[in-house]
C-alpha cells in the first residue's frame, strides 16, 4: 500500500477535497496521511485519512521523520504562496526532505495529478514486467 501525504493551507483545503473526490478511483488503495486541520477537513468530507499533529504543533516535523524513514511515497502540499506562517521553517525542512530523500512533491493541483498518474503508470509497468 502506498502512503500519500496530503497537506493544504486553509484556502486550499476545498481544492484538496475536490482533487481527492475527482480521483477516488486512482487512490482507492492508498493510505492518505495528513496534518491535523487538513485531516479534519478532509475527513469531514467523507474521505478516510490518517491524522498527524497540526502543522504548527509538530505535524510537519512528524511527516519529515516519516520521509526520513522511507514511509512516504508522495507528498501533495497545496500551498498558499501568499502566506508566511510562524512555523515556515518546519515547512521548508519538509520540502527539503522530499528533495533529499527523492520523494515526489506536488505543490499545486496540476502537478499532483501528474504525480499520481506517474505512480499509476509506474505500477502498471512494473506489474507487466514481472509477468514477462
Amino acid at each position: 500500500m502506498k502512503n500519500i501525504v496530503i497537506i493544504a493551507h486553509d484556502v486550499k483545503k476545498p481544492e484538496m477535497v475536490q482533487f481527492l473526490n475527482d480521483r477516488r478511483e486512482w487512490i482507492y488503495d492508498v493510505n492518505l496521511i495528513a496534518t491535523g486541520r487538513t485531516a479534519e477537513f478532509v475527513e469531514a468530507q467523507g474521505i478516510k485519512v490518517q491524522h498527524m499533529s497540526p502543522g504548527k504543533s509538530g505535524g510537519y516535523l512528524e511527516i519529515t521523520d516519516m520521509i526520513k524513514r522511507k514511509e512516504v511515497d508522495i507528498v501533495i502540499f497545496l500551498r498558499d504562496p501568499f502566506i508566511k506562517q510562524g512555523h515556515h521553517e518546519d515547512i521548508q525542512i519538509l520540502l527539503e526532505s522530499c528533495n533529499l530523500y527523492n520523494i515526489p512533491l506536488a505543490t499545486n493541483y496540476a502537478t499532483a495529478e501528474l504525480v499520481i498518474l506517474g505512480l499509476i503508470k509506474k505500477e502498471d509497468y512494473e506489474r507487466r514486467k514481472s509477468m514477462e
